[in-house]
């Protein structure tokens, strides 16, 4: 049997959720006019939205990881 991890990682995964969202939706990610600078020919807020969502992929993984019902047995 192994430790289950503590509910605090789950409840870190939550919040880093919600700032997630909340961070998405700001000037800081959709200025208004601005497509510069460019990565690799994508625009500013096509880039920082492509971070944005693997660092959602890892948040998915780790709450996998960190959830308080998570069931050793099945895995």
């Amino acid at each position: 049997m192994t430790k289950r991890p503590s509910p605090i990682y789950w409840y870190l995964c939550i919040a880093t959720a919600i700032l997630l969202t909340i961070v998405t939706f700001t000037p800081l990610v959709i200025p208004a006019g601005v497509y510069r600078p460019r990565l690799l020919g994508m625009p500013y807020t096509l880039w920082v939205t492509v971070l944005i969502t693997c660092l959602y992929v890892l948040l998915t993984y780790i709450g996998t990881r960190v959830h308080p019902g998570r069931n050793e047995d099945e895995l």
